[in-house]
């Protein structure tokens, strides 16, 4: 005995398939209707606007041409131009050290007083230019307090100018260098330099003075240095005539008449007087 599945009637399936047909066109017209564009249309170009007329020239005025302001608002110097003039200072220190202060009169005062005592490296050159540049610092107080309060300050805070400012610092440092030359080394260099006689001695210039004041600081430091060197030599020449008395002439003087040279230095305290002589030596200026 054969069994059918029963399948599904025709009209059914048409009635499904009319169903589906129905859905797809009404999801096609959906997208049709709700799709944008698929590309957009161009839009038109904005027209050019035209040029902006050109302006006046501007009067220069007096005839000042193009200027640089250094200064602050306030007329101050910046922070970048005190910087500057710091490092330019700093590289020039050595120079403006040995030149126009007391440093090398007392550094050749010492050396001498070293040379004296038949010690050629003791003390050291280090220790000898520290305690002539403290000494120098020491000498030059009034002096660098002077061109503090004309010059730097009043530059600083914005009152005068830069060049009027190295006008009025070297007047204090030009009084110092002149009240400590002599006026024969004043006359070697005017001489020397084929100008004619300043008229009174503010008007000599920096370019004569300095090398002026360096002979006169060289000259009475060698002056002092002889005056040092005399007492050791007395003790040489003593200790030297002794050993030649003995029969010692094989042993060298110097090694008996060091011991002697430190002995009376110290007991005379030397370095006490040797730099209340060189600090004296300023006062009267």
């Amino acid at each position: 005995m054969n069994t059918a599945v029963p399948g599904p009637s025709l009209p059914r399936l048409r009635t499904g398939w009319a169903a589906l047909i129905v859905v797809v066109v009404l999801v096609l017209a959906f997208l049709l209707f709700t799709a944008g564009p698929g590309s957009a249309s161009p839009l038109d170009p904005l027209p050019p606007a035209p040029p902006a007329p050109p302006s006046d020239p501007v009067d220069p005025g007096d005839g000042e041409g193009l200027s640089v302001e250094i200064n602050g608002v306030n007329g101050a110097p910046s922070s970048a131009v005190l910087t500057l003039i710091g490092i330019t200072l700093l590289s020039v220190a050595p120079a403006l050290l040995l030149m126009m202060t007391s440093f090398t009169k007392i550094f050749v005062v010492l050396a001498m007083t070293r040379n004296a005592l038949s010690l050629p490296s003791i003390p050291p050159n280090q220790v000898l230019a520290g305690l002539s540049l403290f000494l120098s610092l020491f000498i030059m107080s009034s002096v660098l307090t002077e061109i503090n309060e004309l010059a730097v300050q009043p530059y600083i805070n914005g009152t005068t100018t830069f060049t009027q400012a190295l006008e009025d610092g070297s007047g204090p440092l030009q009084t110092f260098m002149l009240a400590h030359t002599r006026e024969e080394d004043l006359a070697l260099m005017t001489r020397a330099s084929g100008q004619d006689n300043p008229q009174n001695a503010q008007s000599v210039p920096l370019t004569t003075l300095i090398p002026a004041f360096m002979i006169s600081e060289l000259r009475a430091a060698f002056i002092i240095g002889f005056v040092i060197f005399v007492p050791f030599l007395v003790i040489d020449l003593v200790v030297s005539a002794a050993l030649m008395s003995m029969g010692m002439m094989m042993l060298p003087p110097v090694m008996i008449s060091l011991p002697f040279k430190i002995l009376l230095f110290v007991l005379v305290d030397g370095w006490g007087l040797i730099i209340t002589s060189l600090i004296n030596s300023y006062s009267g200026g």
